[in-house]
C-alpha cells in the first residue's frame, strides 16, 4: 500500500481491503482495526448473520465496510468478494485471509474422512483460492499486501487435530511460495501464527475458562494467559502496513512464548 504509515493512526486512509472470515473472532477484530485506521473493508464470510452485524458496527463507528457472503471453498465466491471490493472501493490494497476451521478432535486411526476433507477445503484450498484471486488484482495494480492466518500448529506438531495441524503447515508453504513469485511485483505476502486465542474456536474444542483444558493451555504458555483477538489483529495490521515494507515470505509468531520452549 502507498498510504500506510502507522496502523494506529489513520495509516490505511484511502486503502481498500478484504478480510475472509471477517465475521469471526480474530477476523472481525482485523476488520474493526483496519476500518478504524481508515480503510474501506469488505467482510467476506459464510456467516450471514454475524457478518452484516460486524459491517453495521463498523459503519456506526464512522468507518466504511460491506458484507459479502462468501464460502472460501468456492472459487466463484472468492472471486465475487474480490471483484465487489474493487467495484465498490476502487482497488485492493490489503487482504487478510482469516477464514478457518478447527474440526473435531480425534485420533489418526479413526479420524472422520469427511471432516478431514472439510478442514482441508476451508483452511488450505480456501487460502489458495483467496490468494489466487487477490494476487491477480494486486499484480495488475503493481502493489498490495496479504496476510494469511496460520497458527503455532503450522510450526509444531500437536495431538487431536490432524487436518488442522496439516493445513496450517500448508498455509505457511503457500505464503512463502506466493511471496517469492510476486516479490518483484510490489506485493508482499506474510502470515501470523497465534497460539491459543480467546475466540469461539478454542471454546469449540473445550478450552474455556475454568476447565482443565484451559488450565492446561495456560501451563504451556510462558506468559500464563491466552491471547486476545485484538493482539493478533495488531500483528496482521503491521504486516499489511508499509511499516513492514521489507518483510515478505515470513511469519509473526504471536504465542506468548509457546514456541520458544
Amino acid at each position: 500500500m502507498e498510504e500506510a504509515e502507522n496502523p494506529a493512526d489513520g495509516s490505511f486512509a484511502r486503502a481498500c481491503g478484504v478480510v475472509t472470515g471477517g465475521a469471526g473472532g480474530i477476523g472481525s477484530e482485523v476488520v474493526r482495526q483496519l476500518a478504524a485506521a481508515g480503510a474501506a473493508v469488505t467482510i467476506a464470510d459464510i456467516d450471514e448473520e454475524q457478518g452484516p452485524a460486524v459491517a453495521d458496527a463498523v459503519r456506526e463507528a464512522g468507518g466504511t465496510a460491506l458484507f459479502v457472503s462468501c464460502d472460501v471453498t468456492r472459487s466463484a465466491d472468492v472471486r465475487s468478494a474480490v471483484d465487489r471490493t474493487v467495484a465498490e472501493f476502487g482497488a485492493l490494497d490489503a487482504a487478510a485471509n482469516i477464514a478457518g476451521r478447527e474440526g473435531p478432535l480425534g485420533s489418526f486411526v479413526d479420524y472422520d474422512e469427511a471432516a478431514w476433507d472439510e478442514i482441508v477445503a476451508v483452511n488450505l484450498t480456501g487460502v489458495f483460492l483467496s490468494l489466487r484471486h487477490e494476487l491477480g488484482v494486486m499484480a495488475r495494480q503493481g502493489r498490495g499486501a496479504i496476510v494469511n492466518m496460520a497458527s503455532i500448529s503450522g510450526l509444531v506438531g500437536g495431538r487431536g487435530l490432524p487436518p488442522y495441524n496439516a493445513t496450517k503447515h500448508g498455509v505457511l508453504g503457500l505464503t512463502k511460495a506466493a511471496a517469492l513469485e510476486f516479490a518483484t511485483a510490489g506485493i508482499r505476502v506474510n502470515a501470523v501464527c497465534p497460539a491459543f486465542t480467546e475466540t469461539p474456536m478454542i471454546s469449540r474444542i473445550g478450552v474455556t475458562a475454568g476447565t482443565p483444558a484451559w488450565d492446561s493451555a495456560l501451563e504451556r504458555i510462558p506468559v500464563h494467559r491466552v491471547g486476545q483477538p485484538a493482539e493478533i489483529a495488531r500483528a496482521v495490521l503491521w504486516l499489511l502496513s508499509d511499516e513492514s515494507s521489507f518483510v515478505t515470505g515470513t511469519q509473526i509468531v504471536a504465542d506468548g512464548g509457546y514456541t520458544a520452549q
